[in-house]
């Protein structure tokens, strides 16, 4: 009898397991579309965020505009251009890198041999309704914008100048 008994015991666990799987298979294959549809939901989720960042780093980027009647009425000084400078608490060549001039335009404007025309007046008119983080995030742009991934170059060989043993003659 026992072999009686472990057979019908082993007939029991195949046939349970055929149950089993008959129903779980149906249930991992809509699991399995339901982690599909999941991460189409996440990647979509992801570039929704990036899109909004970039809105919100456009609307958040400090603008440097100035009215043409601002630009005429200005009356900028050397003393007036070290004044703001120092106000901002941006060197010479920071203001260059704002104003797309160079360190030695800056300084003869603050010397007082030239004075800024054009646009470059305009900037300046604009930077003084601007605020010291407003500027450092402009500086912070254009650092960000100059640097460019350099390209890789593909690395030399190093040839080592072994000493060549003399001659024996």
């Amino acid at each position: 009898m026992p072999k009686m008994e472990g057979i019908i015991k082993s007939e029991i666990i195949r046939l349970a397991k055929r149950e089993v799987r008959s129903v779980f298979r149906p249930l991992r294959r809509e699991v399995r579309q339901m982690r599909i549809k999941l991460s189409g939901l996440a990647k979509g989720i992801a570039s929704l965020n990036r899109m909004t960042k970039e809105m919100h780093l456009e609307e958040a980027q400090p603008k440097l505009e100035a009215t043409l009647e601002e630009v005429k009425a200005s009356r900028l000084t050397p003393e007036r251009i070290r004044g703001l400078r120092k106000t901002l608490g941006i060197s010479m060549r920071e203001l260059g890198v704002l104003t797309g001039t160079s360190l030695s335009a800056i300084l003869s404007w603050e010397k007082g041999k030239f004075k800024p025309k054009g646009e470059k007046k305009a900037i300046l008119v604009a930077l003084r309704k601007v605020r010291k983080r407003e500027v450092r995030k402009l500086l912070e742009q254009q650092a960000a914008a100059r640097e460019k991934p350099k390209p890789k170059r593909r690395a030399r060989r190093m040839v080592s100048k072994r000493k060549r043993p003399a001659r024996r003659r």
